[in-house]
């Protein structure tokens, strides 16, 4: 199990990462798969947005986007860009705290790759209920 962090255009150090990386785990193992290879790449827009022009062919800014490299189900192989600047910029708005938004996004990424969608009402309040669940057995 490697799950590792990195950052590109901004300098970026994420708070308890040890138990951060703990804490995904069990949720990965819960859902009864395993982490191979996930690395978190902490960004700012611009460097976001590039990747979903040129990869998604979307011309909008987002906090994150998951890329799914796993080549066999339930082995977990990916990486995980996450837009440091959107993130400070949504806890504002939904008046939480940085790091709360940024554990729901990180958790977010984690529940696509084991197979959570969020593009309907109902995945959407499934997603959030997820989101949920997970952020209240994190314990820094």
């Amino acid at each position: 199990m490697a799950i590792q962090f990195f950052q590109e255009n901004i300098i970026f150090k994420l708070k308890n990462s040890l138990k951060i990386k703990k804490w995904i785990k069990s949720i990965v193992e819960i859902e009864k798969q395993k982490i191979i290879d996930l690395n978190f790449i902490f960004c700012d827009d611009e460097y976001l947005h590039q990747i979903n022009v040129e990869y998604l062919d979307h011309d909008t800014y987002t906090d994150i986007i998951t890329f799914d490299n796993s080549e066999e189900k339930g082995r977990i192989e990916s990486d995980i860009f996450i837009s440091i600047e959107r993130v400070k910029e949504n806890a504002d708005k939904l008046q939480v705290t940085f790091e709360q938004e940024l554990h729901r996004v990180m958790i977010h990424g984690v529940l696509h790759l084991l197979g959570y969608k969020d593009k309907t009402k109902t995945d959407k309040q499934t997603m959030r209920a997820k989101e949920d669940e997970a952020l209240s057995v994190l314990v820094l």
